[in-house]
């Protein structure tokens, strides 16, 4: 298995992509968000994944950096449906509030003829707090982040072998997700910037946490690996060191600061 990582910043970064990532098991692919545009299509394709080969895709909330992207996979998908150039089907899953502002957007943003596959053969799933389902041929676990902004959920994958991976959404930690977080072989977490440059970049007006914040926490929840993701994008050609730096002070496992398009093997 391995992961992905199309974009790794957060919504305004103009020198990266935002965050979004693919995770991949052989020939099956789950796309986790889309990014803000069609620029998720260009990622994709840079990273060697054909789009079409994305049969399952999972959002974790509303906000426009994470949702758009969706829209134009959407868009590509149905299109090539009604073309004869994409067989089988494909699945959207999302909370209540993702779901119907998908359906909404599809509705009213695509040609009727393209909007009447939803549905049909792009199905769109609500899931539910704490709901397991099974995606790509392991199960995984929903849960809802308890954000104070925007309704979003994180979700827990078993990898098999006693091995996990829990995404924690682009939110700092709350305490209902230890069931799903504690003792991850992978821990996946927003980290908006340095700790030491948090006068700069003011991550708690924002409710984001710092590089410090995000390894601290992973070492209390004796996470294996962690992946640091939904950062600035001022510090881009030094972040990896600087990050790594500040983090491993206060992580000792092994923590990965990716760029775009690095590929992790799980």
């Amino acid at each position: 298995m391995k992961l992905t990582m199309l974009g790794t910043g957060n919504a305004p970064v103009t020198e990266c992509y935002n965050t979004c990532f693919v995770i991949s098991d052989d020939d099956r692919h789950l796309l986790v968000d889309g990014g803000g545009g069609n620029t998720l299509l260009a990622q994709l394709k840079r990273a060697g994944i054909d789009w079409k080969d994305l049969r399952e895709v999972f959002v974790t909330h509303k906000h426009i950096d994470h949702l758009l992207g969706i829209v134009w996979l959407m868009r590509m998908i149905c299109q090539n449906m009604r073309r004869g150039t994409y067989d089988g089907e494909a699945t959207i899953y999302g909370h209540d509030e993702v779901i119907a502002i998908l359906r909404d957007m599809a509705s009213t943003l695509l040609a009727s003829k393209d909007a009447a596959y939803i549905d049909d053969r792009l199905h769109l799933v609500v899931v539910g707090d704490g709901e397991t389902r099974e995606l790509i041929g392991h199960a995984v676990t929903f849960f809802d982040i308890a954000s104070t902004k925007a309704k979003q959920f994180g979700f827990h994958m078993d990898l098999g072998d006693d091995r996990s991976l829990c995404c924690c959404g682009d939110e700092p930690y709350n305490d209902r997700e230890e069931p799903y977080a504690a003792g991850a072989t992978w821990l996946l977490h927003e980290a908006f910037c340095l700790h030491a440059q948090a006068d700069v970049f003011r991550p708690y007006e924002k409710h984001h946490s710092t590089v410090k914040d995000a390894c601290e926490l992973a070492e209390r929840l004796g996470v294996k690996n962690l992946v640091l993701y939904h950062t600035e994008d001022k510090s881009i050609a030094r972040r990896r060191e600087l990050y790594t730096a500040e983090g491993s002070a206060y992580f000792h496992g092994n923590l990965i600061v990716p760029d775009d398009l690095d590929v992790i093997e799980l």
